[in-house]
């Protein structure tokens, strides 16, 4: 028991010693702006997790004076209100807010454009591993009504449908005629994820005649009703509509389960980010950007209908489809629910990566696994030499080993499989990051 107090003092040292946080005598303590997905009902939680850790009383949350606006309040031993607002307008809000200095923390449901990081570079760097952090990771489903027949698409149908260029069931091998579009708002950051993932690859805007939202809610209850309506929204908010299946490129069909969007090997799964500036950080942004990263803050995470970043094994069923050296590590070892990908053109883990290396090396301490009982199979986009990929694969795999080595890990096994069992489509730079990972295997 001592070993294991001793190991979570060590993971989590801001919570070892949760010395009180300093309440100002007027103004929030803290200002977050951004992501409607987790500003809806994620981050207020998450707040009033943090505040509960921190030992305040009666804590609630309220309405704030605008519309998707929320005020979380408790008080102190001594009878001092702290509060902290959280604003839900959409990812791009939360960059402008920084630059304006009117929010402390970011909340986004995609990671910070390039012009952004050009524009907040006054603050520090956005992209650093203690600004940038990966929060959850969500789906976005694509929904039907629920009487609606149909249960898989191809992403190139998506752009087609969203674009108007396919306007009728029929056209898709269904019924009931015209299809209806239901979307988020421009300032949302769920839309603006299907945007760069679905429609800007492919050249298509937004149909004129979709129906814009900025409630999540909304769109989903909305689409329930009606027949011949499809839309896109964040997992939490699928509700009494239907999800379907989604291909992209030679991908299988996946729906938005839990495990494959863990891995992010769903086609449209997405990470939700904190960012965190390096200049001026304010110490409540601090311990939320902890709290959050904690288990008990992952919990939330689970609770509110994301994924979290909590490491689990599961068994992969062997298919026909698969390579028959993986076919045999799937019937003797369980895969962990996380994926190492890496910094885009670069053979270093991005910073999710290196958060889930120090929670993979836990779990595998817990279970006590560390002596022979991982295997790491990598894979790549393809290459003109399929030789090459495997190689480039598997020395992915051996950059991952190097880092566990480091944390008293003794491998099993490396493999490579090169561009083989493809998540996602390889004519763009967001699928072939996709396909760069490499799996944790356990015996």
């Amino acid at each position: 028991m001592m070993l294991r107090v001793l190991f979570l003092l060590a993971l989590f040292p801001l919570y070892a010693v949760c010395a009180p946080l300093p309440a100002p005598d007027q103004g929030p303590e803290l200002r977050i702006q951004g992501s409607n997905t987790i500003g809806a009902a994620l981050g207020p939680a998450l707040v009033k997790g943090l505040m509960e850790h921190q030992g305040l009383q009666a804590v609630r949350i309220e309405p704030a004076q605008g519309a998707n606006e929320q005020r979380v309040t408790g008080k102190t031993r001594l009878g001092k209100t702290v509060s902290i607002e959280v604003a839900a307008h959409g990812s791009s809000t939360g960059f402008m807010a920084l630059k304006k200095a009117t929010a402390d923390l970011a909340a986004s449901s995609r990671p910070i454009k390039d012009s952004e990081l050009v524009d907040l570079d006054p603050l520090g760097d956005l992209k650093s591993p203690d600004a940038e952090q990966v929060i959850a990771i969500d789906g976005l489903a694509i929904i039907l009504n629920p009487r609606n027949p149909l249960n898989a698409l191809n992403t190139e149908q998506l752009a087609q449908i969203f674009n108007g260029e396919i306007s009728t069931w029929e056209a898709l091998g269904g019924v009931g005629g015209p299809i209806h579009l239901y979307a988020r708002d421009d300032q949302s950051g769920t839309y603006d994820t299907f945007k760069e993932l679905v429609l800007r690859l492919r050249g298509k805007p937004l149909a004129a005649g979709a129906k814009r939202f900025e409630s999540s809610e909304q769109l989903s209850d909305a689409v329930s009703q009606d027949p011949q309506g499809i839309g896109l929204i964040g997992l939490p908010y699928v509700r009494q509509a239907k999800a379907v299946a989604i291909v992209d490129g030679d991908s299988q069909p996946m729906l938005p389960l839990n495990s494959l969007i863990a891995t992010e090997d769903y086609p449209l799964s997405r990470r939700l980010f904190f960012y965190l500036p390096p200049s001026g950080r304010n110490p409540w942004a601090k311990a939320l950007v902890d709290f959050t990263q904690s288990s008990k803050g992952q919990a939330i995470v689970a609770a509110n209908g994301f994924i979290a970043q909590q490491v689990q094994a599961i068994a992969v069923e062997p298919r026909a489809s698969m390579p028959e050296d993986y076919q045999a590590i799937a019937r003797d070892a369980q895969r962990l629910t996380v994926n190492f990908r890496f910094e885009e053109g670069s053979a270093s883990l991005d910073n999710k990566a290196r958060q889930d290396l120090q929670r993979v090396v836990a779990y595998l301490k817990s279970h006590n696994k560390l002596d022979k009982q991982v295997t790491l199979v990598g894979f790549g986009d393809v290459k003109n030499d399929p030789q090459r990929a495997a190689l480039l694969s598997k020395l992915r795999a051996m950059a991952v080993r190097r880092e566990l080595v480091k944390n008293g890990v003794i491998l099993r096994d490396i493999r490579g499989f090169g561009a083989q069992m493809p998540v996602a489509a390889n004519t763009a730079d967001e699928g072939r990051i996709k396909n760069r990972r490499v799996e944790v295997w356990v015996y």
